[in-house]
């Protein structure tokens, strides 16, 4: 069974910083590139970034591009994504996901 297990949300002052992290188990990690996708309040998911399975190759959507930075240990099968200078519009949960799969998300808050 895949599980995947988000944390490291919070509140945060436009301009600061927030590491998510997300557990993963249940799936070979390591065979696999991995995302983390956002749902803001009101709206449909949307896709943040995409790291290949061996961590080499990125991509970020453009509304995160400079800001956002997509990571991988697949020794302890974890997925990062380091958030800088946020903004009220990143405000919503985050969820990484494997394929079709997602976890319960962490909620990110951007005010002031």
């Amino acid at each position: 069974e895949v599980q995947l297990v988000e944390s490291g949300g919070g509140l945060v002052q436009p301009g600061g910083s927030l590491r998510l992290s997300c557990s993963a188990s249940g799936f070979t990690f390591i065979d696999y590139d991995m995302d983390w996708v956002r749902q803001a309040p009101g709206k449909g998911l949307e896709w943040v970034a995409t790291i290949t399975a061996d961590g080499f190759f990125r991509n970020y959507a453009e509304a995160v591009k400079g800001r956002f930075t997509i990571s991988r240990d697949n020794t302890n099968n974890t997925l990062n994504l380091q958030m800088n200078s946020l903004r009220p519009e990143d405000t919503a949960v985050y969820y990484c996901r494997h394929g079709s799969e997602r976890g319960q998300g962490t909620q990110v808050i951007v005010s002031s």
